[in-house]
């Protein structure tokens, strides 16, 4: 059914192939770009995902499929629910999911608002995920390419949104996609691919935290690097730098490799240990948000606990503020603050922000 659709366009090729396609399927189409951070005085300012190079480029698209594109100014939205949430996690030794947040919290949310004050009834935006229709409501699938699948980053999406929302790529793969944009002379066609994120222009984020948090935040200051019993091995520059499964940045003299196990942001103190340790059969889960009705307790399950990483079999064990899992295949280096994201099959039915992973064996 042809409609009125709000197109997010970064400036990436995804996005650029995405709007083509709904004009060439026949759609009333507007162009949308996002500025989400002021990116003046900063060092390769342009080059960020959504920065003035993007906007430019998404222009120029538009132009190319001759629709019109608008700029959005999001920058207290997302400074708000994006960059000071990033801030925040890592102050409490956690390691946050930002893509995740602004697609939950500004991205989606307020392209639907503001679409319908252009007379749009639809959304779409170049993510690698299909919507499909059927007895239960509508669904949020994987895209059909596993290289290129980022359902990983839309569970926290409204489910009463899903109806509304369009993902044209979900069935390609990205060769197809860069083929059909070469095919239309879009200038995004042979656009690498951003990996940085968008507003840390420097691409370390440590810079960003002496910014906000200040260089005498407890985070930012030495502290000891300690075993699981608590004996101190040697000291580290702040606890911000580490995450759950990292080796670099550790110093030597352990006599075996060493990985970080855990942050205990109250001692400042970075718990190391040998990579056995690493691993872990039960997860719990906080900041719960479903896209269909919750597993019942019992039900087995597949939970996603890292981007890129594969999905294991887990049992649901507690279900209430939070959602415990029992995992069926152990997993190492399950980090808090990252995002778990629950399947059944390729349907995602919801996820959260891991809070805690245990091991029932301690090495």
């Amino acid at each position: 059914m042809k409609s009125r659709v709000l197109v997010a366009m970064s400036g990436g090729v995804d996005s650029s192939v995405a709007a083509a396609m709904l004009v060439e399927a026949g759609h009333d189409v507007i162009g949308v770009t996002m500025k989400t951070f002021c990116y003046s005085g900063t060092e390769d300012h342009g080059k960020t995902c959504c920065g003035l190079d993007g906007i430019a480029d998404a222009r120029r698209v538009a132009v190319a499929l001759d629709i019109p594109h608008y700029v959005f100014d999001v920058e207290e939205d997302f400074n708000r629910d994006v960059i000071d949430d990033f801030v925040a996690e890592y102050a409490q030794g956690r390691t946050p999911n930002p893509c995740v947040r602004c697609n939950s919290n500004t991205k989606f949310r307020d392209l639907l608002a503001r679409g319908r004050d252009l007379g749009c009834d639809r959304i779409a935006s170049g993510h690698y995920v299909r919507v499909r229709r059927d007895e239960r409501g509508t669904a949020l699938l994987r895209g059909l390419d596993p290289d290129k699948d980022q359902s990983y980053f839309l569970w926290g999406l409204p489910a009463d949104i899903l109806p509304g929302l369009l993902f044209p790529l979900g069935e390609l793969k990205k060769s197809e996609v860069r083929a059909r944009a070469r095919a239309l002379s879009l200038v995004t066609a042979d656009k690498p691919e951003s990996q940085e994120i968008c507003f840390v222009p420097t691409g370390d984020y440590r810079d960003l935290l002496k910014t906000r948090l200040g260089a005498v935040h407890p985070a930012l200051q030495e502290g000891p690097i300690v075993d699981r019993q608590g004996r101190e091995l040697a000291r580290h520059g702040g606890y911000a730098g580490f995450t759950v499964g990292q080796r670099k940045g550790l110093g030597g003299g352990f006599g075996a490799p060493m990985y970080v196990l855990e942050i205990r942001p109250e001692e400042r103190a970075v718990v190391v240990g040998k990579r056995e340790e690493l691993h872990a059969d039960s997860v719990d889960i906080a900041g719960l948000n479903w896209l269909t009705d919750p597993p019942a307790v019992g039900s087995r399950v597949h939970v996603q606990l890292r981007y890129r990483a594969p999905a294991v079999p887990a049992v649901v064990t507690a279900l209430h503020q939070e959602l415990g899992l029992e995992l069926l295949e152990e997993v190492a280096a399950v980090t808090p603050g990252q995002s778990a994201v629950v399947f059944d099959d390729d349907r995602v039915l919801g996820g959260g922000r891991i809070v805690r992973a245990e091991s029932a064996v301690r090495v």
